[in-house]
This record gives structure tokens, C-alpha cells and sequence, in this order.
């Protein structure tokens, strides 16, 4: 009977030992290394990003500015490695970093609970929120969001961005026509061939007081709020507690705000654009 009974524990705890050794993913989180210490090896921190005004731009002579090109490059600085941009379509940013195209996105990202299933974000850096400029020869006379939730009215915006998102909820009755470049969003409401645009605060403002005569802003300030995040791939604890506490530091040293009161509350870099 005894050695029925150790036989039985044998090889119960054998095939305990070979149920976990054999489970997906099982040991591999303690073996797999960190996007940061892969950065630290390679030397290079792989930056996804989709340009938009005044977050990251060109100037004359094509080199990336702006605000999370700011924060991006600190970042690598700080941890002793070079930056390298990727630029990526926003509607297919989130598959190309989990295709493993780049270490991280830095591009103004809101934290949205949709996007919160797929990857895993940072505690926040910065804040935004959604405004609309419109166009003088479509809308003129309409003020205010709710002028803009009628049938027939059209609002460009970025495809796959929350301006699409805040459009669905705030203006249901409008028809949304989406553009893979914010560039070309804004350059639809210059032609008069929609009413307006939606767009992250303060690049409608800035549209607007660079072309008076076409355009105008049916609203003041934003009527979003959003948090905005680095996205990184699921699992990877180490990655997610170095950038939670970089934020930290120089949110706490007063840089962000610094480099944010430049890019958004001036027009001090706008003689810098192509």
C-alpha cells in the first residue's frame, strides 16, 4: 500500500512538473528580456510616430520637430542610446509595433480602453483634447458642436485617431470622411469641400489663424478630454516601470511642461516648417 501511495505521488508531481514545463508561456516571462534592455544592447530606441502639427513635423530641410519628437529623443538620451523614427500610417501603428517594427509609440496617443486591450500604455504625459475649425465657404454662420450634428454636414478627421471617435459620439448624425494623413484632413476644409475638420487641440486653432479667410473655429478650446500615453507591447513589466518613472522625473524636473508650452502656447518654431 505505502509504495502505491509514493508510486502515485511520482508521478502525480511528475506530470505536474510537465503540465507547467509545457504550458504556453510558462517560464518564458523570467527568460524573455525587456524592450529596455534590448535597446541598451542594440543601442537604439525604435520610436513609431505618424506626423501632425505640432507634435512631429518636418522643417525645411526634412528633419522630424515637435513635441514628441522632443520627448522621444530626451528619452533615448537618457538611457545612453540614439533614436530612430519610424513613421508609420496611424490606422496600422498599433499592428506595426506588435509585429515588433519599433520599440514603442511616442505620437500622441490617447489611452482608450479599446486600445488598452491590445497594448499596454504608460501612466499619462500629456493631456489633449478634441477641437474643429470649419470651413467659411461650407459653415459659415454655424456655431457651436451642435450646428455640426445635422444630416448633410461632412467632418474630415484622421483615420483611426480619437478625432474619429469623439465624431461617432459627439456629432452621430454628421457624415465622417476619414484621410490615413491629418495633412490631408485640413487640406479638404481649405478647398471647401467639407464643413469642417476635427482634430486634437491646438493644430484646428492654428489652421485657423494661419488661414483667416477660409477658415474660421465654431467652438472655443476643446470639448474632449484625453490622456495621452507611450504604447508598448503586452507583458514586458520592466519596459512599462522604466518609462512610468522617466515620465516622473522630468515631469517633476519641469521639462515636459516646458517643452509643451513651446510647441503648443507659441508659433516660435513655425518659421522652421517647409
Amino acid at each position: 500500500m505505502k509504495i502505491a501511495t509514493r508510486l502515485f505521488r511520482i508521478i502525480f508531481l511528475s506530470a505536474l512538473v510537465f503540465s507547467i514545463a509545457g504550458a504556453p508561456g510558462a517560464l518564458a516571462a523570467d527568460t524573455q528580456e525587456s524592450v529596455v534592455e534590448q535597446v541598451i544592447q542594440s543601442g537604439v530606441l525604435r520610436v513609431g510616430m505618424s506626423t501632425f502639427v505640432p507634435w512631429a513635423m518636418k522643417d525645411k530641410t526634412g528633419k522630424l520637430i515637435g513635441f514628441e519628437i522632443d520627448v522621444a529623443t530626451r528619452l533615448a538620451k537618457d538611457m545612453g542610446v540614439k533614436v530612430e523614427f519610424v513613421p508609420t500610417k496611424w490606422s496600422g501603428i498599433i499592428p506595426a509595433l506588435l509585429t515588433g517594427k519599433f520599440d514603442v509609440i511616442i505620437g500622441g496617443m490617447g489611452i482608450l480602453p479599446s486600445r488598452n486591450l491590445k497594448v499596454n500604455f504608460t501612466d499619462p504625459y500629456d493631456f489633449t483634447g478634441m477641437s474643429m475649425v470649419a470651413s467659411k465657404k461650407m459653415a459659415d454662420g454655424m456655431m457651436g458642436l451642435e450646428a455640426f450634428n445635422q444630416p448633410g454636414i461632412i467632418i474630415a478627421a484622421r483615420l483611426g485617431s480619437t478625432a474619429v471617435t469623439a465624431t461617432k459620439k459627439y456629432l452621430p448624425k454628421a457624415e465622417i470622411r476619414m484621410f490615413d494623413d491629418e495633412a490631408q484632413a485640413y487640406q479638404e476644409v481649405l478647398n471647401g469641400r467639407v464643413h469642417a475638420v476635427v482634430g486634437s487641440a491646438p493644430t484646428p486653432a492654428f489652421q485657423a489663424i494661419k488661414n483667416p479667410d477660409k477658415l474660421f473655429l465654431p467652438i472655443q478650446g476643446t470639448f474632449t478630454r484625453e490622456p495621452i500615453g507611450f504604447a508598448v507591447r503586452k507583458g514586458d513589466v520592466d519596459t512599462l516601470n522604466y518609462f512610468n518613472n522617466w515620465i516622473g522625473y522630468v515631469t517633476a524636473e519641469g521639462w515636459l511642461k516646458e517643452r509643451k508650452a513651446y510647441w503648443f502656447e507659441t508659433r516660435d518654431w513655425e518659421s522652421q516648417l517647409q
